[in-house]
């Protein structure tokens, strides 16, 4: 009955979401009048996506193996916390999620977004609900998540294993909350060229949605490449898969977007810029969906096989991509430009910015799709990272020093005077490039400038506290700081993990010790352990450095159901690094396979991109509780108003 209920709710929502349209096409008066209703069937449609959703987690809680998506996906053994998260573990689930998030945020959008011109919110909330039926159709006509099994399984075939891990619960929701907050810009942007009606009102409302989007897809994007740094045993914590591409080309297009905003919102300038950067934004994310479900992919993270679905939603993103480009290009002449600046100006260096942003998207769209294209003609080419690396790197250190340049600009003009903090900058960058020369570090060129450009700004990022009462800086400016922060960390710790990662691969018996780096471990015995639904061969290992010992415990698992062998990494973190440890197949005959990598600052990954993330959210927090505040008396005069007209 359960079952029955959400597929009920997901008709209705469909339906509701059909009319929200037709109420959005209406014209003259009748389509004036049409907005308050409008805004009560979109929040109607969310409820009841909420509703189909909440019947799917109670299947999967229950674990009703009358269920095919449970049956196929869940097992009576799995942990409750596991069981939940194998919800949205799967195609159709996940599906479930994206439109339950669609909904969701059309629902928000019809509620707050209150400043916008009639026309241009109908048109918006218009094209989330056609958005929002375009995925209801997918779900009920193609991946119908609560189809029934007749007879029902006697049990499930259970979660992968790779899966089964707390990654499984935060990665997939935080990434979909950034692929599916640039819906709401993307309709937005095509409200806007509908109403003619493309200026800074605009922009103040699009750029929380921007934000949002670009604070989850950094989260996400960080909180899936540390999974598989410790989830997969290879050390690496980006392999530009095809996969993690597709998460990251809407993560660019949103980072250029966020910077092309905020100049429309405050100069009025970019319009036909941020106008293309949101169409751009959402067919990435789309792009993205439709990778995963194509059947071009045989990857852990490739939810289905099924060509028919890929083909559903490749004609899915052509109607949708396909019109609001012609949309832009029949209406975007009308749209005029905002005042014009002088190129040595903080518009030219944003423009410079989503510049090097939209190459570096275009270059790493291309090296993704390259070989898909060319094996559908029969050609087996292979694009890796050497590729990528190659020419991702450069324009990525070009934009890090782009970061250097942009606070000592002033808005529509030339230089601020050179301030004592900046020049501490370039000098702490220029100290790190003759040190790494100095002490002849053996390194390459990306390497070098890598480590000098990233200890550079983490200087540069504070000159904007330094100029006045940190106490007193707006939420956006703190913001700012922590993200420019978090990208000097980030800088320094990829060229640090690249230039000074060592390895040391060794067959060991008890007893036996091997040294990587600074450290020498012992291999000290192999035992068998037992999980809820696994059992493993665990390496009992004794790392020292110096005067400190720490214990590893890395694993190979063998799980029950289904059979999956997975090997089970062991990390000792301290400041300066990680030792990083994995166990192989082996015996007490043969010995032990041993992997031992010492990865110095490879920490600063993780805290650089933690801060990138924590600034994004500071500041979308920071103008939430400014938009709140300005609204107050708003909403005060006009319940004056109200009560005068009594």
């Amino acid at each position: 009955m359960i079952a029955e209920l959400g597929h009920a709710a997901l008709w209705l929502a469909a339906a509701l979401a059909g009319l929200q349209v037709v109420f959005a096409l209406l014209r003259g008066q009748a389509g004036a009048a049409a907005l308050p209703a409008i805004r009560a069937i979109a929040g109607a449609q969310a409820l009841l996506a909420l509703l189909a959703f909440a019947a799917l987690l109670h299947l999967f809680w229950v674990t009703d193996l009358s269920v095919a998506l449970v049956a196929t996906h869940s097992h009576g053994d799995k942990l409750p916390f596991y069981k939940l998260a194998a919800a949205w573990g799967n195609h159709e689930g996940s599906m479930l999620l994206w439109v339950l998030l669609l909904s969701g945020f059309g629902a928000l959008m019809a509620r707050f977004a209150r400043a916008l011109e009639p026309a241009v919110m109908r048109g918006a909330l218009g094209m989330q609900g056609a958005l929002a039926l375009g995925f209801y159709a997918f779900l009920l006509l193609s991946s119908n998540p609560f189809a029934r099994l007749d007879p029902p399984a006697l049990e499930g075939r259970g979660l992968n294993p790779l899966l089964q891990d707390p990654g499984l619960v935060f990665h997939p929701p935080t990434l979909y909350v950034g692929y599916v907050g640039l819906s709401v810009a993307f309709s937005l942007a095509i409200g806007a060229m509908l109403g003619g009606r493309v200026d800074a009102a605009l922009a103040r409302a699009m750029r929380p949605w921007v934000l949002l989007s670009w604070t989850f897809l950094t989260a996400g994007i960080l909180g899936g490449s540390y999974w598989a740094y410790y989830e997969l045993g290879w050390g690496g914590y980006w392999f530009w898969d095809p996969v993690e591409n597709a998460s990251l080309l809407p993560w660019l297009a949103a980072t250029a977007l966020l910077h092309s905003v905020s100049v429309l919102a405050a100069r009025e300038a970019l319009r036909a810029w941020t106008m293309a950067l949101a169409l751009i934004g959402f067919a990435m994310s789309m792009l993205g969906t439709f990778l995963v479900r194509s059947g071009l992919l045989t990857s852990v993270h490739a939810f289905a096989v099924d060509p028919e679905r890929g083909t559903f939603i490749l004609v899915l993103m052509a109607l949708y991509v396909g019109g609001a480009l012609a949309l832009f290009g029949a209406r975007i002449a009308q749209v005029r430009e905002g005042a014009p600046f002088a190129p040595a100006s903080r518009e030219g260096a944003l423009v410079a910015n989503n510049l090097l942003l939209s190459v570096i998207l275009a270059l790493v769209l291309f090296g993704t799709f390259y070989p898909l294209v060319a094996e559908a003609f029969g050609a087996s080419i292979s694009v890796g990272p050497p590729y990528f690396n190659l020419v991702a790197g450069p324009l990525a250190l070009l934009l890090v020093a782009l970061l250097f340049v942009g606070p000592l600009l002033s808005w529509k003009r030339q230089f601020r005077p050179l301030s004592k903090g900046a020049a501490l900058a370039g000098c702490g960058a220029l100290a790190m490039l003759v040190a790494t020369i100095a002490l002849g570090w053996s390194m390459s060129l990306l390497e070098r400038l890598g480590l000098a450009l990233g200890a550079g700004l983490v200087i540069a990022s504070l000159v904007p506290l330094l100029t006045r009462k940190p106490w007193r800086a707006p939420a956006p400016v703190w913001g700012m700081v922590l993200a420019h922060l978090g990208v000097g960390l980030l800088t320094v710790g990829i060229a640090s993990e690249s230039a000074f990662t060592k390895e040391r691969l060794a067959i060991v018996q008890p007893g036996d010790q091997a040294s990587v780096g600074p450290w020498l471990v012992e291999f000290r015995a192999a035992v068998p352990v037992a999980g809820p639904n696994w059992t493993a061969i665990e390496a009992d290992l004794l790392a020292s450095r110096g005067a400190g010992a720490a214990r590893l415990a890395p694993q190979q698992r063998l799980f029950n159901q289904p059979a999956t062998s997975t090997s089970e990494s062991a990390l000792l973190t301290r400041w300066d690094g990680q030792l990083y440890a994995t166990v192989g197949q082996g015996s007490a005959a043969e010995g032990w396979q041993l992997r031992l990598w010492w990865k110095p600052f490879v920490t600063f990954i993780w805290a650089g991109g933690l801060l990138i993330a924590l600034g994004g959210l500071v500041s979308l927090v920071g103008r939430i509780v400014r938009a709140l505040r300005e609204a107050r008396p708003a909403r005060a005069s006009a319940r004056y108003r109200e009560q005068r007209s009594w």
